[in-house]
């Protein structure tokens, strides 16, 4: 029975394993650049895996998608959402939806295929290189910091529900202007 029991936990342990491998895959690797930005992200699970994401994209009209997120819990189940979720943003956004509409409808989905005992936090934005402006939804996610140039920081507040609680909630879309120097940074709660 113990070699039994040491021979399942090495199986689980390898799927485990491979399951990181393709998480990592699935997310953005090194530095992303799109006109004057410079985006680079990095993510380090508690355990094998977890729900901690972030994504990057070019749009075909030049701007840049980008989006940070945390699926409550920990390890597999985390996993699996945190893949639904990126799988569902990928596909939304290619419909050129507007922030607050695309978030609105990404809920719903959420609400409509997770356990209702998970939720989602998200930060996404739309970046437009060329005017440095950046238009926002913010699901309960942790408020972002933008560190200006002249070294002050300003903290990006507001939001609404978290994705998955409630298929009728509303989100809003914000905006805010990074000049040439300034930092966007955006974090989960791994940091704090």
């Amino acid at each position: 029975l113990v070699l039994m029991e040491v021979a399942d936990r090495l199986s689980l342990k390898s799927d485990l394993e491979i399951a990181r491998d393709i998480q990592i895959a699935m997310l953005p690797k090194g530095e992303h650049a799109t006109g004057d930005a410079r985006v680079f992200g990095t993510t380090r699970p508690a355990n094998t895996v977890g729900g901690d994401f972030y994504d990057v994209l070019t749009l075909t009209d030049g701007r840049l998608m980008i989006a940070v997120g945390d699926v409550a819990g920990k390890g597999s189940p985390a996993a699996l959402l945190m893949a639904l979720l990126l799988a569902m943003l990928r596909t939304l956004v290619d419909e050129g939806l507007d922030a607050a509409r695309l978030i609105t409808r990404l809920n719903v989905q959420i609400c409509r295929h997770s356990p209702g005992s998970r939720f989602i936090t998200l930060f996404y934005g739309l970046y437009t290189p060329s005017t440095g402006a950046l238009e926002f939804v913010n699901a309960g996610h942790l408020p972002p910091l933008v560190r200006r140039a002249s070294g002050t920081i300003d903290r990006l507040d507001g939001g609404g529900m978290a994705l998955g609680m409630f298929d009728h909630a509303a989100y809003e879309t914000r905006r805010v202007t990074l000049a040439p120097g300034d930092t966007l940074v955006l974090y989960t709660d791994g940091i704090t």
